[in-house]
């Protein structure tokens, strides 16, 4: 690789895919060691494999279960049979709407 006017490094496509590097927001943590070599290491904003919960549909439902529990419309339950017959009784009155 070669250093481009005002500094800019131009990482080969394969290892910026690899990394997620092409990804919005892709960042790079530089360390500068005392042996005088740099470090680039990949720093995402968000870890790849916590990419979908930041989705735009799976923080709209994060939304909606927010208003839910605002709103006191939430069960709690102790118990696993307790949950599961609570579970029962809102699926059949669901079907019957």
């Amino acid at each position: 690789m070669s250093l481009q006017r005002r500094g800019v490094v131009a990482l080969p496509a394969e290892v910026r895919e690899r990394m997620h590097l092409d990804e919005p927001g892709a960042q790079l943590e530089v360390t500068e060691r005392e042996d005088g070599v740099l470090e680039l290491r990949a720093a995402l904003p968000v870890p790849a494999d916590q990419a979908w919960f930041w989705t735009q549909r799976w923080q709209e439902r994060e939304r909606e279960v927010e208003a839910y529990v605002a709103a006191g419309e939430v069960a709690v339950h102790d118990d696993v049979n307790d949950f599961l017959t609570h579970v029962d009784a809102v699926a059949d009155s669901s079907a019957e709407e």
